[in-house]
């Protein structure tokens, strides 16, 4: 029998994430509507079936984290602080990046084993159905890759220390990210897309590509992985149609 702490935990942490995805890709399909009037004009019924896979992977990415959250508060199992002083002050903006280094390179990897013909038709082909993406695509996941993605995090505070704080800032720029990647459109600058961070930080001009060729372009944050393993195929052509099948790269 569950125990009510774990309990409590398991439902607050599905609450919590079911609502950050619907007010993230809410406010993001609201920019989208007052910048780009009508893109999702003719999506309603994609867009229905990208919150249904969306609210069932919240509740999926609920369990291990709830799990995490009651085994930190009542046990300390992890490897979460709150106090500053724990760690030196520095170690606090790096671990961030340790984390979206860590969290980068498990999706690169499993986002190309789903990408496999046989896993591609069993799970991540629900993800593609999102053509175009929209605001609201970033979670819509199969059960199967819903897993894939439910567990790093969880796994990576056994692992690397963080504050509270850093770990509330990696969520929100993967949650982020995750949106803005999807929205069809670009929303960040030219010179940032085209200029130096763009050549190893990921937009949605990036990802477009990924939705375009599905054999390419499988990072989530950063392009090193791409580059390492030539996958890189450089930006997507917005006014190109989606086309391709799935392939291992």
């Amino acid at each position: 029998m569950i125990k009510a702490p774990l309990f409590i935990s398991l439902l607050a942490m599905t609450g919590i994430i079911a609502v950050r995805y619907l007010a993230a890709s809410c406010f993001f399909a609201w920019v989208t509507s007052k910048i780009r009037p009508g893109q999702y004009s003719k999506q309603s019924k994609q867009i229905r079936k990208e919150i249904y896979w969306s609210l069932m992977s919240a509740a999926i990415y609920g369990i291990p984290a709830g799990f995490v959250g009651w085994g930190w508060q009542h046990h300390g199992w992890t490897q979460i602080y709150e106090d500053f002083s724990a760690m030196p002050l520095w170690y606090a903006p790096l671990s961030i990046l340790l984390y979206l280094l860590a969290h980068d390179t498990w999706f690169y990897w499993t986002h190309r084993w789903m990408h496999q013909p046989k896993w591609f038709r069993i799970a991540h082909a629900v993800h593609h159905e999102s053509r175009p993406p929209t605001a609201w695509a970033a979670m819509s996941f199969h059960p199967i890759e819903a897993v894939t993605g439910a567990i790093v995090i969880p796994l990576l505070v056994f692992i690397i220390p963080i504050h509270v704080g850093m770990l509330g800032i990696v969520l929100a720029i993967m949650t982020i990210m995750g949106v803005t990647n999807h929205m069809g459109w670009e929303l960040f600058p030219r010179w940032l897309v085209h200029g130096q961070l763009g050549k190893w930080v990921i937009t949605a001009s990036h990802h477009e590509r990924h939705h375009q060729a599905y054999n390419c372009n499988y990072g989530l944050y950063f392009r090193h992985w791409d580059r390492l393993c030539g996958t890189d195929q450089g930006l997507g052509d917005w006014a190109k149609k989606r086309v391709g099948r799935s392939s291992a790269a």
